[in-house]
């Protein structure tokens, strides 16, 4: 889909793994690019292949057909908003295309809350990718972090099933219960901003990944070569 927007000046993209996510970023976008065309490409089963065969080619061509498909759409600037394909999708920039990961920004911005990093995730093939990219963001700071992972059982499944309810509800019962034992909690995928809500009393810093992400991407889109993180909730 393609919004439009009054007197709209260039073309950025957006490549989800779920339609839920088009409003989250389509509001996102009307913040912060509000003179900006926005097209949004939805493909569930290229999430369903890489929990599959990980970064197998397989994938990479899916991934690469739908830039293709942006790049030729007008997009200059492409955020993936899946932290599962993110790292295939960065790869994939080039030839006039920026790609942004939905995760980097956020994560650069935890590594430099404290080295005690708390990561939450629901599905299971979020872990190296996610884990990958604050390790890179550590050494190009110079900082040793130490990350523990929590795994939040059940989550998926309800957030496949549409429970938004149970879905927000376990991950933010899940971020309590990790908070106490690091410097910040990151919530790992874009599906999770809503339990961002349930989380306001928390004492550690919490970061989520859509607004950090769009915020960069504006930057980019403006010519901005360093787009910086985003503040924590």
């Amino acid at each position: 889909m393609t919004e439009l927007r009054p007197d709209a000046a260039g073309k950025v993209g957006f490549l989800h793994t779920a339609q839920v996510h088009v409003a989250t970023f389509e509001a996102l976008s009307c913040e912060y690019l509000p003179s900006t065309f926005t097209v949004h490409r939805v493909d569930p089963e290229a999430l369903e292949l890489a929990r599959q065969d990980g970064t197998a080619e397989s994938v990479r061509a899916v991934v690469a057909a739908h830039l293709a498909e942006l790049r030729d759409a007008g997009c200059e600037v492409v955020l993936c908003t899946c932290s599962t394909l993110g790292e295939v999708a960065e790869d994939l920039s080039g030839d006039g295309l920026e790609v942004i990961r939905i995760d980097r920004p956020m994560l650069r911005r935890a590594v430099a809350l404290g080295p005690r990093v708390g990561v939450l995730v629901a599905l299971t093939s979020t872990v190296e990718p996610t884990t990958r990219v604050l390790a890179e963001e550590a050494a190009d700071a110079g900082a040793d972090i130490t990350v523990e992972v929590s795994i939040v059982e059940g989550a998926w499944d309800a957030f496949l099933a549409g429970d938004a309810e149970a879905y927000r509800s376990s991950i933010a019962q899940a971020a309590h219960a990790l908070a106490g034992g690091c410097d910040v909690v990151v919530l790992a995928q874009a599906s999770m901003e809503p339990a961002a809500a349930l989380l306001t009393g928390l004492a550690t810093p919490f970061l989520t990944s859509p607004r950090s992400a769009v915020e960069a991407m504006a930057l980019v889109q403006k010519g901005q070569a360093d787009a910086p993180a985003g503040e924590p909730n």
